[in-house]
């Protein structure tokens, strides 16, 4: 028993109409004769199209929905977000600032200046209180010397090898002395005469020296 389904609207037309076209070819399908077919255009309106005799039963239609939003993987009907892609290298909540791992240059400091100086090279003069007195300055620092004094100590000798006294006198250091570098110089020392009679001399031995 064929059971008449009823759709009102635009859609329903369209179905009247598609029912009609496979009846019409079931028919002549089933009719015998030379295995025609009847050609079928769109239904007129008439009474048997718009008005069906048997039980109407009608089928509301689905809303129309995404596929992408209607069901999630796994057939639940939840859809579910996909993440949006970050960007290559970045990172969440922290800075994209790239810090140098090489450590930071060391800035050499000179050495300070090493002065050293040899024995006094000793020449008389035509005064017996008086004698030409020579050093040789070196500086091994890595500074050169700006300043500085020499303090001499002449011991007057008396005629049979008496040391009587020692007198002393200061005399400024012939700078600048750069780093590495050696230079020579000579004072002329002199004490009073009166402390070195006839028979008498001197002799200039000891030296210190000061320098900055």
């Amino acid at each position: 028993m064929l059971r008449s389904t009823w759709t009102t609207g635009r859609r329903g037309a369209l179905l009247g109409a598609s029912a009609a076209v496979v009846c019409v070819t079931l028919a002549a399908c089933g009719g015998g004769g030379d295995g025609g077919y009847a050609a079928v255009g769109p239904p007129r309106p008439s009474a048997t199209a718009a008005r069906p005799t048997g039980s109407v039963t009608l089928v509301p239609l689905d809303a129309p929905t995404s596929s992408a939003a209607s069901k999630s993987p796994d057939g639940s009907g939840t859809s579910t977000p996909t993440p949006a892609p970050s960007s290559p290298g970045a990172k969440s909540g922290r800075s994209s600032a790239h810090v140098s791992s090489a450590p930071p240059t060391a800035v050499p400091t000179a050495a300070p200046a090493a002065l050293s100086w040899s024995t006094p090279a000793r020449k008389p003069t035509d005064r017996r209180w008086c004698e030409d007195v020579t050093l040789n300055f070196h500086n091994s620092g890595g500074t050169a010397v700006r300043s500085g004094t020499v303090t001499l100590g002449t011991h007057i000798i008396g005629a049979l090898g008496i040391d009587w006294a020692t007198i002393e006198s200061t005399e400024r250091l012939p700078v600048p002395i750069a780093a590495g570098a050696r230079k020579d110089h000579t004072w002329t020392v002199c004490v009073d005469a009166w402390r070195v009679p006839w028979g008498m001399h001197i002799e200039t031995r000891d030296v210190s020296v000061e320098w900055r």
